[in-house]
């Protein structure tokens, strides 16, 4: 069933609640990254535009309520608003931008009561609140209290039940705003409706990250792309020797599993067929380091693999280049050090140049194709890597699925 979306609402002179994902990275209270802050804008305009009131909530970093005070007091300082409400305010210019340092109380009531059509309010951090992460029955009635309308449109946050993305809409009609429609349409068809063939290519360092991922992938897609470090978990399932290369030994019988239901269900399950390897792990990560090139049959034994052979690059660039759709989530080594990039900017490449739908899902795969300069070229790169994620095990999402259908 279709969610409602934001133009179904009717929300002139309403109060609007919006949740955004505008956990973005500070260093020293100044934002290095706001590609969360645009990817909101399409929504929050659309809402100015019908006359809307709209009150934009959102978490931002991490606080530890298990922590002394002293630490809490800390962490909230580090993760305060406050700059966000500022860069949202060169983006909408000649739109009024209240920012509110609470999340409850007098002058957030006050803030929200004097607010005016087309006018925009940005509350302090949801995580102030030690309810929000439990989904605090009384905190979601509270925030619901503060607006008429809620629009869900943060899609990292999507799959975790908190009182911002399921407590609220519990108790006001609710829809999805624009950038939601986009990752649920992109995710979403590839996933049912995909054009084949069908490709999947999973990276990342440990196979029970994606567990799921990999069962439901084999079941959904033509072909299943394995590098990274998951990938020598799956080598050793095999019976090779992977030397001191990143192992999750208690899934190895999972592996073994998964290998055999390729082959039951008649998919392609590729794995490296050479490695580059080093006898140690950069340190820092960016650092120099001293690389061969080996077949994976053959890693020595004092030797860890930490990125995908050429070889194997032009394997798995071929097989995505001639996909009609192609999901990607996590790297092909460590591609933060650029002597280890060889292999992911091969695959990324592939995407670029493949003329079928290309969904980057999020998290280091995102980092990736940005880095790489391939961002553009792609048909879509998630903004949430763990809801992708969650996405394409085929599991729910409590944040959507709490939203009213059409």
């Amino acid at each position: 069933m279709a969610k409602k979306l934001v133009t179904d609402l009717d929300v002139a002179g309403k109060k609007v609640i919006v949740r955004v994902d505008f956990n973005v990275p500070l260093k020293n209270g100044e934002i290095s990254d706001d590609n969360r802050i645009v990817a909101a804008l399409p929504t929050i305009r659309y809402l100015v535009e019908n006359k809307a009131k709209v009150i934009l909530l959102s978490h931002l970093g991490k606080i530890d309520y298990k922590k002394t005070e002293e630490e809490i007091e800390a962490a909230k300082k580090k993760n305060n608003m406050a700059p966000v409400a500022k860069r949202l305010g060169e983006y909408l210019p000649g739109t009024k931008i209240v920012f509110v340092p609470e999340t409850r109380g007098e002058e957030l009531e006050k803030a929200v009561a004097e607010l005016q059509d087309g006018e925009v309010l940005l509350m302090q951090n949801t995580r102030y609140e030690k309810g929000e992460s439990k989904n605090d029955e009384d905190l979601g009635k509270y925030w619901a209290g503060l607006g008429d309308l809620y629009v869900s449109d943060a899609f990292g946050s999507v799959h975790r039940a908190h009182a911002s993305t399921v407590g609220i809409p519990s108790n006001l009609h609710s829809a999805v705003g624009f950038l939601i429609e986009k990752e649920l349409k992109f995710l979403g068809d590839a996933v049912e409706h995909p054009v084949r063939p069908f490709v999947g290519v999973l990276g990342g360092a440990k196979v029970a990250d994606k567990l799921a991922v990999i069962s439901n992938l084999l079941e959904k897609c033509d072909t299943l792309i394995i590098g990274g470090g998951m990938a020598y978990t799956f080598l050793k399932a095999q019976g090779k020797e992977v030397g001191k290369s990143l192992v999750d030994d208690e899934k190895i019988e999972y592996c073994k599993e998964m290998l055999e239901k390729a082959e039951k269900l008649g998919k392609k399950l590729l794995l490296p067929v050479d490695t580059v390897v080093c006898d140690h792990f950069p340190d820092p990560i960016d650092g120099p380091i001293e690389t061969e090139v080996v077949s994976s049959d053959e890693i020595p034994a004092d030797k860890e693999g930490l990125d995908i052979g050429p070889k194997t690059a032009e394997l798995f660039a071929n097989e995505v280049k001639n996909a009609k759709t192609v999901v990607w989530n996590g790297p092909m080594g460590v591609f933060e050090n650029p002597t280890l990039a060889a292999g992911t900017n091969a695959v990324a490449k592939a995407l670029a140049e493949c003329e079928g739908t290309t969904i980057i899902g999020g998290g280091d795969s995102a980092a990736a194709i940005k880095q790489l300069g391939y961002a553009d070229k792609v048909s879509h790169v998630s903004t949430g890597g763990g809801a992708s994620l969650e996405f394409l095990e085929g599991n729910g999402l409590p944040g959507v699925d709490v939203i009213e259908e059409k």
